[in-house]
C-alpha cells in the first residue's frame, strides 16, 4: 500500500521540473546504426554433453571441417559426443573498424545438453548483405550448468546458450553512412511538437549560419544542413548537435501495471472538476460442519450437517472533490486520503477517463 503511493508521489513531485533532454537521447542520425551478424559454427570440448547421433548436421559439419584439414571421414562412420552445432550472433557497432573486438552469443541448435566448457571454432559472421564482417572463435561462457542425470539431475539457468566476451574480431568496416552536406535526425518517439522544438533549438544555436539550417519534415524526421564553417568538421558539428537541450513533448498518459499494482501518471495529465465517492462492500460466507450423533442404543446414524452463515459489511462511502485545475499531486493526495488500494485506484482512474474528467490515455501493461 505504501509503495504504490510512493511511486505516485514521485511522479507528482517531478511534475513541476523541466524535462529537457539532450538531443542525443531523443534522436538518432540516419545511417548511423548497429548491424546484426549471424553465423553457423561448431563448439568442441564438451564433456559428453554435445549433440547426439540423431543430430545429423553436427556430424556433417565436423567431417567437412576435418576434410578441409586433409582428413577424410564419412559422416555416418563418425560418432562423437563432445561437439555441438551452434548459431553465433553478434551486433556490429556503427563505424566499427577492422580489429575491433565484439561480444558474441552462442546458441545450440541441436540436442546438446550443455555448452559448459566448450570452445567455439573459427566461425564467419555475416550481415544481411551476405558479406563477412567478423570472425568468432574462443571459449564459451555459460551463465548456468546442468549436472546429474535422470531424477537426480539439476539445472541452473540456461546452459545451452553462452556468451563469448570479445569473442569476435571485426574484419570489415561497418556499412555506416558518414554525414556529408545534410544530416537527417530520426526521432525515437515521433511527435510534431518535439520535432518543431528541435528545429527551433538548432536554428537558435547556429544563428550565424544561413537561415533555415534545420527543417522539420514531419513528426519523426528533422533535416539539418551542415553550415559552411563545419563542412570539413562534420563530426564536431554532430557533437554540438547531440549536446543541445530540448524539452520533449509527449501525450498525457497513465500507465498501469495491474500485476504489481504500480501506477505512473505524467505531468501532462489534467483533471477536470469532479467528485469521487468511494466505498467498500464485503460479503463473507462461512460454512462450518457439525456432527449430528444419536444417543446410545437409539435408532439412526451419525451425520455431518453443514451450517452456512452469511455476513455483509459495507463501509461508508468516502468522497473527495477536485476543483478546476486540479494537479496530479492533488489527485494522489485525494486517493490516499480516502484509503484507496492499488486496485481501487485503477478502477477510479478508468472511471475518471470514462466520465471525461481526465484527458489522458490509459495504458495497461
Amino acid at each position: 500500500m505504501k509503495k504504490i503511493f510512493t511511486v505516485l508521489w514521485i511522479a507528482a513531485a517531478l511534475a513541476g521540473k523541466s524535462d529537457a533532454a539532450r538531443l542525443k537521447d531523443l534522436v538518432s542520425v540516419e545511417g548511423v546504426r548497429e548491424n546484426q551478424l549471424i553465423g553457423y559454427g561448431i563448439v568442441v570440448g564438451l564433456a559428453g554433453t554435445g549433440d547426439r547421433q540423431q543430430t545429423i548436421f553436427s556430424n556433417q559439419t565436423l567431417t567437412n571441417m576435418l576434410e578441409r584439414m586433409g582428413i577424410s571421414v564419412s559422416p555416418t562412420a563418425i560418432r562423437v559426443k563432445n561437439t555441438a552445432a551452434v548459431m553465433v550472433t553478434a551486433t556490429l557497432p556503427a563505424f566499427a573498424q577492422p580489429g575491433l573486438r565484439i561480444d558474441t552469443t552462442v546458441s545450440s541448435v541441436g540436442d546438446a545438453a550443455n555448452l559448459q566448457g566448450g570452445v567455439l571454432l573459427l566461425t564467419s559472421l555475416r550481415a544481411a548483405d551476405g558479406q563477412v564482417y567478423a570472425v568468432a572463435q574462443g571459449p564459451v561462457v555459460t551463465g548456468g550448468f546442468a549436472a546429474g542425470r535422470g531424477g537426480t539431475s539439476q539445472s541452473v539457468n540456461h546452459p545451452t546458450v553462452g556468451r563469448g566476451p570479445n569473442g569476435a574480431s571485426v574484419e570489415r568496416a561497418a556499412p555506416s553512412l558518414a554525414p556529408k552536406s545534410v544530416v537527417r535526425l530520426q526521432l525515437k518517439h515521433s511527435d510534431f511538437t518535439t520535432s518543431t522544438r528541435i528545429t527551433e533549438a538548432i536554428n537558435k544555436k547556429f544563428t550565424n549560419a544561413a537561415h533555415g539550417t534545420a527543417q522539420a519534415e514531419n513528426a519523426g524526421l528533422v533535416s539539418v544542413a551542415i553550415p559552411g564553417e563545419y563542412a570539413a568538421r562534420a563530426t564536431e558539428f554532430l557533437s554540438e548537435l547531440e549536446n543541445l537541450s530540448v524539452e520533449a513533448d509527449s501525450p498525457a498518459r497513465v500507465v498501469i501495471n495491474e500485476r504489481t499494482g504500480t501506477i505512473v501518471l505524467g505531468k501532462e495529465v489534467r483533471i477536470a472538476p469532479v467528485a469521487i465517492l468511494h466505498g467498500n462492500l464485503n460479503v463473507e460466507i462461512q460454512t462450518t460442519y457439525a456432527v449430528s450423533q444419536p444417543p446410545p442404543l437409539a435408532p439412526g446414524s451419525t451425520e455431518v450437517v453443514p451450517q452456512t452463515a452469511v455476513g455483509a459489511k459495507e463501509e461508508k462511502a468516502r468522497n473527495v472533490v477536485l476543483k478546476q485545475g486540479a494537479t496530479v499531486e492533488e489527485l494522489v493526495r485525494a486517493l490516499a486520503a480516502i484509503g484507496s488500494t492499488p486496485r481501487d485506484i485503477i478502477g477510479i482512474l478508468q472511471s475518471l477517463r470514462t466520465a471525461g474528467a481526465m484527458d489522458a490515455e490509459i495504458e495497461v501493461i
